[in-house]
């Protein structure tokens, strides 16, 4: 059997008894969104939510208005895997794998609450896609595409993914964004009509890494080795990198309303999320 097979088999097993456990109640499938779809416009009336107020309309009217909206039980997920070379590491499990696992968790969620989900594997451009969906076949699927995906070589585009999302995605949706997360983010543009939920995947190594001298490595995003004196003065300025950039990305997170928590190679990813969902 190969090494893919045993790891789509584990993935699928774990995951699909951690969400339809009867131990695990409702877990992951009560997702946070809204779930509404835009109606009509009318006048402000006392008592109703300031944060509906259109204010373009209002500064057009000069009379204050609301938008009026109707509830969908039914919510639209979509779980976008960014498969860039440098999820190719871990130092306990490939964050690839991580990826593919916490993919498996939503994914199963969703069919487990009967909404609808759809998948995209994306690096500069679209590598792969699962169509809308109920289907337990599509989680399936949807492992397979990302185990199966070769990312070395690969770079991942942030501004190529808003543009595509936002013309491929029409209806209000919770989009799940699943990759490492490092350089430059911006999703602004994303959040102005989804929800969307960051799920950072790290490995430890890669964030405090020790002292090693001089060693060959190689550059996953490139797919070349390159020889490096990884002294202490170096590992300090790639660690000041890495506070950086995540103070970076927080601030923009929390700016843009995005909710998002970090999982580690050795966590447990259905933990995590739980607790980013206020489930534990």
């Amino acid at each position: 059997m190969k090494s893919e097979d045993i790891k789509f088999r584990k993935i699928i097993i774990k995951t699909k008894r951690k969400i339809f456990s009867e131990m695990a109640g409702n877990n992951l499938s009560n997702f946070e969104g809204e779930g509404f779809d835009f109606v009509e416009l009318r006048e402000y009336h006392f008592g109703d939510d300031i944060r509906k107020i259109d204010w373009k309309v209002t500064a057009k009217k000069q009379k204050p208005y609301i938008k009026i909206f109707h509830e969908e039980k039914e919510l639209n997920i979509v779980i976008v895997s960014l498969l860039g070379g440098s999820v190719y590491f871990g130092s306990h499990t490939f964050k690839q794998d991580i990826i593919a696992e916490i993919f498996a968790l939503l994914a199963f969620s969703s069919v487990k609450n009967q909404d609808n989900f759809s998948s995209f594997v994306f690096t500069d451009k679209l590598e792969s896609m699962i169509k809308p969906t109920k289907k337990i076949f599509g989680v399936y699927k949807g492992v397979e595409n990302i185990l199966e995906f070769n990312p070395l070589g690969k770079k991942v585009d942030m501004k190529n993914l808003v543009d595509f999302l936002r013309k491929r995605v029409k209806r209000k949706s919770i989009i799940f964004l699943i990759g490492d997360f490092i350089g430059d983010i911006d999703i602004s543009k994303l959040t102005k009509k989804h929800e969307v939920v960051a799920l950072i995947v790290r490995d430890k190594l890669e964030e405090n890494p020790p002292a090693m001298g001089f060693v060959n490595l190689l550059d996953p995003d490139r797919r070349e080795f390159l020889q490096m004196d990884l002294d202490s003065n170096s590992i300090e300025r790639y660690k000041r990198f890495i506070k950086t950039n995540d103070a970076k990305l927080h601030k923009h997170f929390i700016k843009n309303r995005v909710k998002f928590t970090k999982i580690y190679t050795d966590d447990d990813p259905f933990v995590k999320i739980s607790k980013l969902f206020g489930e534990i």
